[in-house]
């Protein structure tokens, strides 16, 4: 084998304070010098888990390039160097979902804030990430860290940060955490020990979360699904206290499972995720459908429509509930916002209620950044940020509440979603939206990207809102190019705004959506 390779591993077995993955780098070292392939060893070698605004997130292994204590803990050390670079401390919450090593990264993490000078709060078990994210404010903390992979793969784990005002972190910061993590000694020389403490406040998040509904309907029957994570629990404490009650959970998805054993890729946007969900709302005669991801800061919505059951579209669900907010809502000049690849119909929402609105690049980040006075902002991801004053992110729970209350009100009136879509139509046009995923290595990834911004299609007028996102856009179309963060993959977002006519939208969109592919396939 290689040498190279050989010392790097038994470097890192030497530095690693953890007992099982020291003995599991040691057994795949030892299959190599048995003579086996190397493949698994290099790929575990090959460099550190990169902190990006989304934090940390792997397959749980052994390795460098793994999640696993001895990563967990120098990624915690540069952390505390970051927020200790002044000289001040303060005090940081953590908490963590129920995926496979959650519990033991979130008492390596916790451990080392505290050897650091920390006060340390964690919150009581494993909890909804927008539980979190409501936890740094709401204990006056200087930052948190949630353990989570989100909606990955079962095999995977990850790291997530918010700052002291419960945002999630946006360059510069990723990568000057990234340096300090670089800087940090090894995991077994990281000092550990000191304040740690509970902190529960669940109780204070369904208060707030309870409060949400503006309207005073209640009459709703509700089909649910956490999809194996961590919300169940607490999405059905929190509709229940805004007065929700009648809310049937698919029992078979309803507790904490690591290895989410009923759905293929844990994520509501994939095909077939939902369909356990979608059985049951016809089953019970529900009014609405609602599936959680595994960390419960995405919410995906299902209705009843011709033909039998639906899910809605990310776009769908944000500007539905962008026009719920604004129209019932009190606030003085209010802020909107949404990103250059979710659908444009928020924009014309908010002009029709004299609301500011922002457009803001992909992901969180930015949204919650899009400037004062927000009160609503969404990712076509299936993302909403319904209150921000508590939840400054993306919250499942949060959405699903402010969306029972619409339902609910609607039913009231003999209406449903789609009746009320239909109406945001005709007034601000028909916006109909589609994603496009290519599979491209960086090379031919950069060069297509070039090609589009160098020599668009004709009749297509090219702007460029970051130096990797190219928007083309010609009368009534758009087209949203951008390289995927963690993926060899090129993404393409669609959207056609048609006045009056639906089927004619849908028409021009997969007239569209196939120009792109071919496109993008030539690139």
């Amino acid at each position: 084998m290689r040498p190279a390779l050989r010392d790097a591993a038994l470097r890192w077995i030497a530095d690693d304070p953890d007992p099982a993955t020291r003995a599991e780098l040691q057994r795949v070292l030892a299959d190599v010098m048995a003579g086996g392939p190397d493949d698994d060893l290099a790929d575990r070698m090959s460099g550190m888990l990169r902190f990006g605004t989304a934090g940390l997130r792997g397959p749980v292994r052994a390795g460098p390039a793994g999640m696993n204590v001895a990563v967990v803990r120098r990624a915690t050390a540069g952390l505390a160097a970051w927020l200790a670079r002044d000289g001040a401390r303060g005090t940081v919450v953590v908490g963590r979902d129920a995926r496979h090593g959650s519990e033991a990264f979130a008492a390596a993490a916790a451990d080392v804030l505290a050897g650091a000078g920390f006060a340390v709060r964690t919150l009581p078990s494993p909890l909804p990430t927008p539980v979190l994210a409501f936890a740094v404010r709401e204990l006056g903390a200087v930052a948190g860290v949630q353990i989570t992979a989100s909606h990955n793969p079962p095999a995977d784990n990850g790291y997530k940060v918010y700052l002291a005002d419960g945002a999630q972190l946006a360059p510069p910061s990723d990568a000057e955490i990234e340096a300090a993590i670089t800087a940090a000694p090894a995991a077994v020389s990281v000092p550990t020990g000191g304040d740690v403490s509970g902190a529960d406040v669940t109780e204070s998040y369904l208060d707030r979360v309870g409060r949400l509904p503006r309207g005073t309907a209640r009459t709703l029957r509700v089909a649910l699904t956490p999809m194996h994570g961590v919300g169940g629990a607490t999405a059905v404490h929190a509709l229940r206290r805004a007065g929700f009650t009648d809310v049937h959970v698919v029992a078979a998805q309803a507790a904490p499972d690591p290895d989410f054993p009923t759905v293929t890729f844990p994520n509501p946007e994939e095909p077939g995720a939902t369909d356990a969900l979608l059985a049951l709302a016809a089953e019970v005669g529900a009014d609405l459908a609602i599936a959680l991801d595994p960390d419960a800061d995405r919410c995906a919505l299902g209705v009843p429509a011709a033909g039998g059951w639906r899910m809605l579209t990310g776009d769908e669900t944000g500007v539905l509930l962008g026009d719920h907010l604004l129209r019932t809502g009190s606030h003085d000049d209010p802020l909107v916002a949404t990103t250059v690849v979710s659908s444009s119909m928020l924009r014309s929402v908010a002009a029709g209620y004299g609301a500011r609105f922002a457009e803001t690049l992909t992901g969180f980040k930015w949204i919650v950044r899009g400037g004062p006075g927000l009160v609503y902002g969404y990712e076509e991801a299936l993302g909403y940020c319904v209150d921000p004053g508590a939840v400054n992110d993306k919250d499942g729970i949060a959405a699903a509440t402010v969306a029972c209350d619409l339902a609910a009100g609607l039913a009231a009136e003999g209406k449903g979603l789609l009746d009320r879509l239909d109406e945001l139509s005709a007034r601000h046009g028909v916006h109909l939206t589609r994603g496009i995923s290519v599979r491209m290595e960086p090379g031919p990834r950069d060069s297509a990207v070039a090609r589009l911004r160098d020599a668009p299609p004709p009749g297509w007028a090219v702007t460029r809102p970051a130096p990797d996102v190219l928007v083309l856009r010609r009368d009534g179309e758009r087209l949203v190019i951008r390289p995927s963060g963690t993926e060899p993959k090129l993404k393409a977002y669609l959207e056609v705004v048609e006045h009056g006519d639906r089927a004619r939208a849908q028409a021009r969109l997969d007239a569209l959506a196939a120009t792109v592919t071919a496109l993008l396939g030539d690139g």
